[in-house]
């Protein structure tokens, strides 16, 4: 690869497919960007969520992490209101001892559900005013520093994950910068604030135990298809997934259907959130990848396979592989 290149799979649920058939995709999708030299595959917690299977994402990354050898799994990521830091400090410190030196920590502080499913979690509304000093209790958990006396993450203790802060705002920026953490930018789907996010981290970032200089992970889209036409059908397919799981949420839609709720303004607003897509060939998506890097001052992108089937997915990663010049092991 010519940069850090990695994966963001949400194990999505096709039209008429099961959430069984959807983590047997997710993990020939793990087994593929390994096969073509991706540093990471991660994994989104969302709850309530029709068409996304990978809510209990522990549980998912120690399944992948049985049927893969070598590629680095984590949560991109686990929203860390909705837990005790304790729980994912043991459930993370449980799968660094199954899989050593090869997991990865995303922790952000969005709600990512309406107020029905944040009863359903139990969370409290206020919960996410605490994260700056949840992830520092998390932190100390898994580096053996226990900040409740007397209480030890086990497994975990000492375990010393390496963590992110993922984010879409100067929030998120201004806080990994201040712990001396990695940060993970959205903008696959929260693009306004990237550049000026990322500059704010660069220029505050204060170097710490894990991390001795800022490292900048931007998410951006990817749609590679053999051909431009297959590319674009792919992308019109995905916006109409997109459209009705934001607008039409416990209902089912046509495409013609979703195509009138792209009509009557659904679409501007998924156009927007697809503001960064690499939608193409082997080759153009590769040309994307290398501006969109320079333009996100970035260290590593973190690629969404958008295609509405597990083998568009499965296409897009060996395509945007050989667009970036990567060797098949």
């Amino acid at each position: 690869m010519r940069f850090p290149l990695s994966v963001l799979d949400l194990a999505p649920i096709a039209r008429g497919d099961t959430a069984s058939s959807s983590i047997a995709a997710t993990v020939a999708l793990a087994q593929r960007a390994e096969g073509h030299g991706f540093l990471r595959v991660w994994y989104a917690e969302h709850h309530n969520m029709q068409h996304i299977a990978s809510s209990a994402t522990s549980v998912l990354i120690a399944h992948v992490g049985a049927q893969t050898r070598s590629i680095r799994l984590g949560a991109g990521g686990i929203m860390l209101p909705n837990h005790s830091p304790l729980v994912i400090a043991e459930q993370f410190g449980t799968l660094e001892a199954m899989y050593p030196g090869r997991i990865d920590l995303g922790l952000g502080r969005a709600p990512g559900s309406d107020q029905n499913t944040m009863y359903a979690l139990r969370r409290d509304p206020k919960s996410s005013d605490t994260f700056p000093q949840d992830v520092l209790e998390l932190q100390a958990y898994l580096a053996g520093e226990s900040r409740v006396p007397g209480v030890d993450a086990v497994p975990g203790k000492g375990a010393r994950v390496p963590l992110y802060i993922l984010g879409s705002s100067l929030f998120g920026a201004q806080l990994a910068a201040a712990l001396g953490l990695p940060y993970a930018f959205a903008s696959h789907f929260a693009p306004q604030a990237l550049e000026a996010a990322v500059a704010t981290y660069r220029r505050e970032f204060k170097p710490s135990a894990q991390l001795g200089a800022p490292y900048v992970i931007a998410g951006v889209n990817v749609i590679a298809a053999d051909t431009v036409a297959q590319a674009e059908e792919n992308l019109e397919a995905v916006r109409r997934t997109i459209a009705v799981g934001l607008f039409g949420r416990g209902q089912t839609f046509t495409d013609e259907e979703a195509d009138r709720l792209l009509q009557r303004g659904a679409g501007e607003h998924i156009d927007q959130m697809l503001t960064y897509a690499a939608v193409g060939t082997a080759r153009e998506v590769a040309d994307y990848l290398e501006a969109f890097r320079s333009k996100a001052d970035a260290d590593e992108l973190i690629t969404a396979h958008q295609a509405p089937t597990k083998e568009g997915r499965l296409r897009s990663v060996t395509l945007t592989a050989e667009g970036m010049g990567a060797d098949r092991v």
